[in-house]
């Protein structure tokens, strides 16, 4: 990804890669399939190198309003059917604690409370660091100009074509001023989407959040036992009916991503909360709409590591991606209304996938839980 990030920021004129392979026998084909499965973010240009945060602020007591308590129990995490990929096997037995969760992901008013209480910058508003850029570069990499250390986030853009599933830097773009309060750049607002989930949150900016609240961020494992909300070894939140089947369920990508969308849903891009049934706990957009940032590292053979019964299991004590194995990563989850059948399928609920901490996207939010 610091490859790509160069050339995204330095070399703009590259940004569109071109494709010149062989066609694809049909064994290439089903390992696209599983590559464009690995992970939504693939060859995703990533936020890196942000001034690290040193805001300090009272912690609160929590509050139980606008939460749901997922009673403790048993279940088993993880794919059982052929739709997962790889790091969602094998499937295991885990015992979760009760615990408060979100009824919603949080809102750009609820945010904003925060923001307005303790003065918060989040990674998108701040000037990237070149101290902390270069610590994830090759040795030796010359510093570029200081013209390129503007704050930014990624914007999602619809193209009219693409080249390939693999080029996320097709359908995402750096853009100046972007962030919470402009999520499409400093010329857009928030004004009258105080209802709508918050992004351009890194994980950073989703702990301080959390922090501030006295609650903290979903383990991966209690996230999937809540998406299940009671139902038994199922695909979705509401169970195992195609997400275009039947009535709308979800804010996702109906058409061919990342060209055309159908709006079948009834949005073209975010949607307020609380607009599609929830599940079986009360909890809604559990699929879709935004990805959910969870507490845990991430690694793609934690669960083989996994034997018996996991009790409250925290996830990995450090992380790696083979894909990119000098960069850290957390485990988001839950998909987003980029997310299609064709590409990523994320708004399964065993669907796993990563991202840097201090990334921000357009599609990326959170929700909190607490454990009292």
């Amino acid at each position: 990804m610091y490859r790509f990030l160069f050339v995204t920021l330095f070399l703009p004129l590259l940004l569109i890669l071109s494709c010149k392979s062989k066609r694809a026998t049909e064994e290439e084909k089903a390992k696209h399939r599983m590559d464009s499965l690995a992970s939504c973010e693939k060859n995703m240009p990533s936020r890196f190198g942000a001034v690290k945060d040193s805001s300090s602020f009272a912690t609160n007591k929590v509050s139980h309003d606008g939460m749901v308590l997922v009673p403790a129990g048993e279940f088993a995490m993880g794919a059982s059917d052929k739709e997962g990929r790889e790091d969602e096997y094998p499937q295991h037995q885990v015992k979760l604690a009760s615990f408060w969760i979100d009824v919603t992901e949080v809102t750009n008013a609820q945010f904003k409370k925060f923001v307005d209480a303790t003065g918060y910058q989040t990674t998108a508003e701040r000037k990237p660091d070149w101290e902390e850029m270069k610590k994830q570069l090759p040795a030796g990499t010359p510093k570029p100009p200081d013209s390129v250390f503007v704050a930014a986030s990624l914007v999602f853009y619809q193209p009219k074509s693409i080249t390939s599933l693999n080029d996320a830097s097709q359908w995402w773009r750096w853009v100046k001023g972007a962030d919470w309060k402009h999520p499409h750049g400093p010329k857009s607002s928030i004004k009258g989407k105080e209802n709508y989930p918050v992004v351009h949150i890194s994980w950073d900016d989703a702990m301080a959040y959390c922090k501030w609240t006295g609650k903290r961020l979903p383990t991966e494992a209690e996230w999937e036992y809540a998406a299940r909300g009671a139902l038994k070894d199922q695909k979705y939140p509401w169970g195992n009916e195609d997400i275009e089947k039947g009535k709308v369920k979800a804010n996702t990508w109906q058409g061919s991503f990342p060209i055309k969308n159908t709006d079948w849903d009834g949005y073209n891009g975010l949607a307020a909360v609380k607009q599609f049934k929830p599940n079986g706990y009360g909890l809604y957009d559990m699929a879709g709409n935004v990805w959910e940032w969870c507490s845990d590292w991430y690694r793609p053979d934690y669960y083989a590591t996994l034997s018996g019964v996991s009790n409250n299991p925290a996830g990995p004590s450090d992380s790696y991606d083979p894909m990119e194995p000098t960069i850290p990563k957390k485990v988001v989850r839950g998909g987003s209304f980029m997310c299609n059948a064709s590409y990523c399928k994320g708004y399964r609920v065993t669907s796993r996938m990563k991202t840097s901490v201090d990334t921000g996207l357009e599609h990326t939010g959170f929700r909190c839980v607490s454990s009292n």
